[in-house]
């Protein structure tokens, strides 16, 4: 098996109720977590991503322009930082922590780290430095086509689509197993993902 499968922030803070919801955000967890239990078996390497924000600066705003300033989310340590319930209950065992001291959309700009702990800005550069990276690990795991879910498309989902790109993976998101912050947004970043040689297609 050479393929492997990341579920990108599928957390409470982007489903509804939470800080960022998108709509169809709690299906999807559930259609991404009945797929795992069906094809866990196909895939060499499972790892999540989640949005672990402990300081990161102007990426929260209290006056937020949602391109590039954003209300409080995924903060470190509180419960909708935390996987999703029916994500937590698949029992993965990487998982990769981003935008812990500055923005971070792909999960190509996270750590390893299997903990729920808050670690300083120290421990995560130097985590960083001893290479405990996505790219890294899917290397190590012999991986050469990644598959890629989650919330929310048009975002940390499309970013960490093209990260494997420019990383020389094979790349496919499955459409039916993530969702867009809107349609208009979803559209564009479809195009983008495309014309970067990214495979959209439907899980089966």
């Amino acid at each position: 098996m050479t393929k492997a499968l990341i579920v990108v922030d599928v957390q409470p803070t982007f489903c509804e109720g939470g800080e960022l919801g998108v709509e169809g955000g709690n299906a999807v967890a559930e259609r991404i977590a009945d797929y795992v239990n069906a094809h866990r078996s196909e895939y060499a390497y499972i790892a999540t991503t989640q949005d672990w924000h402990i300081e990161p600066g102007a990426h929260w705003s209290a006056e937020p322009d949602f391109v590039d300033t954003w209300p409080k989310h995924g903060a470190a340590g509180t419960p909708n930082a935390e996987l999703h319930p029916a994500i937590k209950a698949l029992i993965i065992y990487h998982h990769f922590k981003k935008g812990q001291y500055s923005a971070a959309y792909s999960g190509f700009e996270g750590i390893e780290d299997n903990t729920d702990r808050i670690q300083t800005r120290e421990e995560v550069a130097a985590e960083q430095s001893a290479g405990k990276t996505l790219a890294n690990a899917l290397k190590a795991a012999g991986v050469s086509r990644v598959d890629v879910v989650g919330i929310a498309e048009s975002h940390c989902v499309k970013d960490t689509a093209l990260d494997a790109r420019k990383f020389g993976f094979e790349v496919t998101v499955f459409e039916d197993l993530t969702v867009p912050v809107s349609e208009e947004l979803g559209v564009a970043a479809r195009k983008q993902m495309t014309a970067a040689g990214i495979t959209l297609a439907e899980s089966r």
